[in-house]
């Protein structure tokens, strides 16, 4: 898939991930739209950034949990653009237990809506904008809180919700491939401890004490978390290089969901 001359939705855009894959597409040369709601400080140099850079891009205040603003959004963007040839569906909103404590009606009703429910409806918009390019690719983004929950080491970063929500993306993912097809490829990056999501520069990693952290990486047969500039490499090559790929799952977790097991050497048998 050529990255110039697209136009490519990141969503998340005010920081962290989201900014960094949606600038490195612009660098790319693709036309880059992203989409903020809270951190007002970081949305706001994200957006003096996003205006130096070359090119029509834009970014755009939504709430993606309301179905209605995201039916607004996908309309601007047919008409502003008239195309959407990428999606990178970066949306969520993680509860993590060491932060939030113990459930509340309303922080599970945050976690579901934002986690799960922003993610079919901003597809459900975007799949016919993208099915009329020829050819489009859409990533979303999980969590191995969908394979480990709340556990181990992990267990102070990843509340029940958030692990539920996102163990029912892949079924999602599987479900959009096979919508999209033939000419928009849809894959799911399942995302370890990163940094800005789940570890360093989050709120939540920076309440752990120093052995708790030092547990997650223990537990990461890596023996550390991820970095953005490994992230960014990964999605450039599902846009770029994995044309043969749909409805695929890539764990990215440095190995945390194989870690904590050790491998003991086989006994003598019997000759």
């Amino acid at each position: 898939m050529e990255l110039r001359g697209s136009i490519a939705l990141v969503l998340g855009g005010a920081k962290g991930i989201g900014k960094a894959i949606g600038f490195a597409l612009a660098r790319a040369g693709a036309t880059v739209l992203l989409t903020y709601w809270d951190w007002p400080e970081e949305a706001a140099a994200m957006q003096e950034e996003l205006r130096l850079l070359p090119g029509n891009h834009a970014a755009f205040r939504i709430d993606l949990r309301d179905p209605h603003q995201i039916a607004e959004l996908f309309a601007t963007i047919r008409a502003r653009y008239g195309a959407l040839h990428i999606l990178i569906n970066n949306i969520e909103r993680g509860g993590m237990p060491v932060v939030h404590g113990a459930y509340t009606p309303e922080q599970w009703e945050l976690e579901m809506a934002t986690t799960l429910r922003a993610k079919w409806w901003v597809m459900r918009s975007a799949l016919p904008l993208l099915k009329e390019a020829p050819a489009a690719a859409v990533i979303t983004f999980s969590s191995i809180a969908g394979l480990v929950g709340r556990s181990g080491p992990a267990g102070l970063i990843f509340n029940d919700g958030y692990s539920a929500a996102n163990r029912a993306v892949s079924s999602w993912t599987e479900t959009w491939a096979r919508e999209g097809a033939p000419t928009v490829r849809v894959n799911e990056l399942m995302l370890g401890f990163f940094e800005t999501r789940h570890a360093e520069q989050t709120r939540g990693w920076g309440l752990l004490s120093a052995s708790q952290q030092e547990a997650i990486r223990r537990h990461t047969l890596l023996g550390r978390t991820g970095t953005i500039e490994e992230l960014v490499k990964a999605v450039f090559f599902l846009l770029t290089e994995a044309t043969f790929m749909t409805g695929g799952v890539i764990r990215m977790d440095g190995g945390y969901v194989l870690g904590g097991e050790e491998i003991p050497p086989m006994p003598p048998g019997v000759e």
